[in-house]
This record gives structure tokens, C-alpha cells and sequence, in this order.
């Protein structure tokens, strides 16, 4: 069976070795394991500190596109106010963010350092 390419395996937040798994169980609850191939998904702790710069990326992405929005939108908004909309409007996606940026993270050390068959 060949495996899905990695880009809608990262879209649908699937398992970075299998890409058939589900990383979450619930909203912000991940699976310790794949289900469908067993991966490990936190290979020792503190590893989804590298989640936290892609998390920090998406949100000024996320901010940066918002703001840019709401000058074309309202040229003469006061500055403030547009970076209070454009948070306001951020804070529902945060869990999105979060989930976005574990499983990225978790695609991209599966691909930089591959686990060890041998172990």
C-alpha cells in the first residue's frame, strides 16, 4: 500500500510514519500512540517545544494577514483597534494553531530524524 504524500497527511493531521492515524482524539487531547501504526508521538519530554516556534510562525502569519485585512478593509481604523479585532478574531483559532503546530512539528522530526528501526 502506498502512502499518502505528506502534505494532506499534515492537512488531515494524520500519523507522520503511517499518515492513516489520527494525532488527536479530541480538540486539544492528542493520541499517546498512533492508532493504526503505534508511533510514539512524544519521543521524551519537553519535545513539542519545537510545536511552540511553528505555533509562534502561524499566529504572526494568522495576525500579520488580519491586520493587512482590516487596513484594506477600514484605511482609517486606529491602530489599536485593529490590533484588538484582529485578537479577538485570532482567539477562536487558537486551537487550531495549536493543533496545526504539533502536527507539523511532529511531520517535520519524522522527517529531519527518523526513528532508529534497529531500537
Amino acid at each position: 500500500m502506498q502512502l499518502p504524500s505528506r502534505l494532506p497527511a499534515i492537512l488531515l493531521q494524520r500519523c507522520p510514519r503511517c499518515r492513516q492515524g489520527l494525532v488527536f482524539r479530541a480538540t486539544i487531547t492528542m493520541n499517546d500512540t498512533c492508532p493504526t501504526c503505534g508511533l510514539k508521538f512524544e519521543r521524551e519530554p519537553g519535545y513539542f517545544m519545537g510545536a511552540l516556534y511553528i505555533s509562534y510562525a502561524l499566529a504572526i502569519v494568522i495576525l500579520g494577514l488580519l491586520m493587512f485585512g482590516w487596513h484594506v478593509l477600514f484605511p482609517d481604523m486606529d491602530l489599536g483597534w485593529a490590533v484588538l479585532l484582529a485578537g479577538l478574531v485570532y482567539v477562536p483559532l487558537m486551537p487550531l494553531v495549536f493543533r496545526y503546530a504539533r502536527v507539523i512539528w511532529l511531520h517535520f522530526d519524522h522527517w529531519a530524524w527518523p526513528e532508529n528501526p534497529a531500537a
